[in-house]
């Protein structure tokens, strides 16, 4: 249980960096003169480098175990990364900062997944991610109104280097208190080729589009555009949008741990996590519906979707019960490079969609478009889940 603590505090930091560039926005403009494309596009360097690494990481937990896997890359790419961003003079030093950390923090949720499906029955899989990943999106309530404030008080560029030398403590800590559960004998889909065995898994085929696009809203929205939103539709400043992500980070806390035990409750892995995605769905359109509906009701909406939209661990259980043990690595981290590879994607082409969508003088034209693009792909995804064979616990 040691090993699982310093996983969550690996955790709590993936969750904060993927997050803390919203409540930058004022001061990375001010200092560095970044667009929210030019951050957008950081943003989805995390992301994609993230879901990129998934297939290394696969591979490598069933190789060589979550200690090593997880306390090296965290070491090189979190600890490296957020120091370089303490010293970025350009938009462009930040992507690169962002890529690395997000190879950084790539195998942190993976490693105690893989362990969790090694140590514990299948049955109780669900609750211990989905409570993992509750406790580990505090990370999202420190990137809120904690960031803004500290930022404000002592600079941003030394509180990233106070954290990239807690990253690296961190990784240390993984290298000295984990330890690896019992490797078992592989029966066939070794290296990437496990991957393409997954994929021809027609069972997985209905789950994916969900997976890719559910944790797209609340991660979207609170890490990178609740910011701008906020800002330019109603005026806020920096502690004000951390105060109102703050919200949205604790219910996304809350969330997840509603979510964990009620599989069980009710029987069904397949229908909780649509119905969940169901009222994620109507929170998104109302905020397409009523952007001009004040800032109390906009952050109702936001901390909705910030309940309702971490069905991850559900839908993760979901897929999970489908896999072959020998394949238990890479099987979650193909559904986590499609889960984090969505977010990822959404944010380039959100980016796209708010720049191409702005109309002077009304900035809450281009958040409409935004927020109806959310909305459309989250509801294709739901409709093809609806086809999936149920998992019961």
């Amino acid at each position: 249980m040691a090993g699982i603590a310093v996983f969550v505090f690996a955790y709590v930091l993936s969750q904060f960096y993927r997050s803390f560039l919203a409540v930058l926005t004022p001061a990375l403009t001010a200092d560095l003169g970044a667009t929210k494309a030019e951050l957008s596009f950081a943003s989805g360097v995390w992301f994609i480098v993230f879901a990129l690494m998934q297939f290394a990481v696969g591979v490598s937990l069933d190789r060589f175990g979550p200690r090593r896997t997880a306390g090296t890359l965290l070491a090189l790419g979190g600890g490296g990364g957020a120091l370089l961003f303490s010293v970025a003079q350009t938009p462009t030093t930040i992507s690169i900062a962002m890529g690395l950390i997000g190879a950084g923090c790539s195998p942190v949720l993976m490693a105690p997944l893989f362990i969790f499906a090694k140590t514990f029955s299948p049955a109780r899989f669900a609750v211990l991610t989905s409570w993992f990943v509750a406790i580990g999106s505090l990370g999202n309530v420190v990137g809120a109104t904690p960031m803004a404030a500290a930022a404000e008080a002592f600079g941003w560029r030394e509180v990233m280097v106070g954290l990239g030398a807690f990253t690296l403590l961190v990784a240390v800590a993984i290298f000295v208190i984990v330890r690896d559960p019992p490797q078992e004998e592989t029966g066939g889909g070794t290296g990437l080729s496990g991957y393409l065995e997954l994929l021809r898994m027609k069972v997985l085929w209905p789950i994916i589009p969900l997976m890719a696009i559910n944790y797209a809203p609340p991660a979207g929205i609170r890490g990178l555009w609740a910011g701008p939103y906020l800002t330019e539709v109603y005026g806020l400043d920096a502690l004000a949008i951390g105060n109102v992500t703050l919200f949205m980070a604790i219910g996304m806390v809350a969330g997840s741990f509603l979510y964990g035990p009620l599989d069980t409750m009710f029987g069904t892995r397949k229908w909780v996590a649509a119905g969940g995605n169901v009222i994620s769905l109507g929170a998104v359109i109302g905020l397409a519906l009523f952007p001009l509906a004040g800032v109390p009701v906009a952050t109702v909406l936001l901390v909705i979707i910030g309940i309702v939209g971490m069905g991850y661990g559900m839908i993760m259980a979901h897929a999970r019960a489908f896999f072959p043990p020998h394949l238990t690595g890479r099987g979650v981290t193909l559904m986590n490079f499609f889960s984090i590879g969505g977010v990822g994607a959404m944010q380039f082409a959100t980016g796209g969609v708010v720049a191409g969508a702005s109309a002077p003088g009304d900035p809450s034209v281009a958040y409409v478009a935004l927020f109806t693009f959310y909305a459309l792909l989250l509801g294709v995804s739901l409709f093809i889940y609806l086809f999936s064979r149920d998992a019961r616990p």
